[in-house]
């Protein structure tokens, strides 16, 4: 195989996303035949040099997992979690393999999680150069009016950048109502923060749909693995999506 970026072989074996692995490298955890690396731009051939990370001997992944999950309320969307709170890693029982998380979701949100040891696709999905739309339903303390849902649609000033067109729709109307919210970017806490501009707090969130994939009807902290047409309709989404993968499949 000829050689690649370092930050590619990590990613590719699952080890973090491109930009964690940037900083992995950064920090002198990785070695290639016995000598730190500590450079970005380096390379390595994945197939004859012996490259670890933290001392340990990296190897592709038996295979590719793509995992759905159902992330409860109150539960971490890391790895392992300085406080001590549920993470989500500890609800994947008898999974056989290493996964990460795909981007995140906030503590008090719930929802989809999708959980991967690809990390070219993990990469591309969480790319803010990648669109790929995400749904939630959020429910606030109190209605908007239609001025408000169009000024939500067309974007919001939130830290000195406006957000991109997003879908909002009402499904429930009430003292306390019900939207869908459609985005295309993922800033975090995204969701409270427009309603927050808006003077509304969000009191439930949840993700339902990230692209092609649903949540269908998962219960909080259960999981399932994708199909393989799943699989094949994300990366196509992601394609679509990217024009730097586009160019990349020419």
């Amino acid at each position: 195989m000829p050689e690649e970026r370092l930050q590619k072989i990590l990613s590719r074996a699952g080890v973090a996303s491109r930009r964690h692995a940037e900083q992995i490298i950064l920090e002198g955890r990785v070695t290639v035949n016995g000598t730190v690396i500590a450079e970005l731009g380096s390379k390595a051939d994945f197939d004859q040099d012996r490259i670890k990370v933290d001392g340990r001997l990296l190897h592709a992944p038996e295979r590719q997992l793509y995992i759905a999950l159902h992330k409860p309320d109150n539960t971490v969307t890391t790895v392992s979690d300085p406080q001590h709170r549920q993470t989500v890693m500890e609800l994947l029982r008898g999974v056989k393999g290493r996964v990460y998380p795909v981007g995140r979701l906030d503590y008090h949100s719930e929802g989809l999680l999708l959980l991967t040891n690809d990390g070219e696709l993990s990469n591309a999905l969480i790319s803010a150069s990648t669109h790929i739309p995400k749904t939630y339903l959020v429910k606030i303390n109190g209605p908007l009016t239609a001025e408000q849902e169009e000024d939500f649609r067309r974007g919001l000033p939130i830290s000195g950048h406006r957000t991109m067109p997003a879908g909002l729709k009402l499904l429930h109307r009430a003292e306390n109502p019900w939207y869908e919210v459609r985005l295309v970017e993922g800033r975090n806490q995204q969701i409270r923060l427009m309603f927050k501009h808006l003077g509304r707090l969000v009191e439930k969130l949840k993700r339902i749909r990230i692209g092609p994939i649903e949540l269908g009807p998962l219960k909080p902290g259960e999981f399932r693995h994708l199909t393989a047409e799943e699989v094949e309709k994300l990366q196509r989404a992601v394609r679509r999506s990217s024009p730097r993968l586009q160019a990349q499949s020419l």
